[in-house]
Parts: C-alpha cells; sequence; structure tokens
C-alpha cells in the first residue's frame, strides 16, 4: 500500500471531477475524518486515515484490500471506475439520474 504518485493522482481526479466537478476536494476533506487515497496492485482505495494508519502493522503480502475500491490503472495507464464507487459518486455529483427498479434489474442481469 503506497500513496499515488503526482501522475496517477492527476489521472485519478480528472477522471473524479468529470462526475463530481469541484467536489472531489469535499471527498477528501470531510467533517466526520480525513480521508486519502491509496494503491495496492493497480487498485485506488478510498481509504480514512485512522484505518490506513492501524493498516500498516499489517505485512504488505498478507494485506488484499483496506477501504473502499474506486477503480483501477489500466496498463496504458488510463483510471476505469468500479461500481463500488458510486456510492460516494452519487453524494457528490453533479447531475443526478434515478431509475425505476426495472431498470436496475434490466442492467445487473
Amino acid at each position: 500500500m503506497r500513496p499515488l504518485n503526482e501522475d496517477e493522482t492527476k489521472t485519478l481526479f480528472q477522471k473524479l471531477a468529470e462526475y463530481m466537478g469541484r467536489s472531489v476536494e469535499r471527498l477528501i476533506n470531510r467533517s466526520d475524518e480525513r480521508h486519502c487515497f491509496r494503491l495496492i496492485k493497480d487498485r485506488v482505495y478510498y481509504i480514512s486515515e485512522s484505518v490506513m494508519k492501524s493498516s500498516t502493522s499489517i505485512n504488505k503480502d498478507n494485506l488484499l484490500h483496506c477501504g473502499t475500491c474506486l477503480g483501477k490503472f489500466t496498463k496504458s495507464g488510463k483510471f476505469r471506475l468500479h461500481i463500488t464507487a458510486l456510492d460516494y459518486l452519487s453524494q457528490y455529483s453533479k447531475y443526478k439520474v434515478w431509475l425505476k427498479p426495472s431498470a436496475e434489474m434490466s442492467f445487473l442481469y
């Protein structure tokens, strides 16, 4: 688990800004606790700082996941969002769309 480098951070924030606009700042500086982004095996995780500090005592070979997976970097360096990021994107997104339950079922199956 390591922090994102400059290029990875820029790519991540550009992708998040497409959906959230200027609300990306509120994703990091939340009112309840500070959060950060960490990279584990090409996947970006959104982790609270208290969980991150407590997970440093775990060996990196034994640590599979920590926090919520927002997406992953492809081999070409692009960032792809995962469906697990929808909870955070929906809170701070610019535009919101509501789906009927039947539309959700057609997406899932």
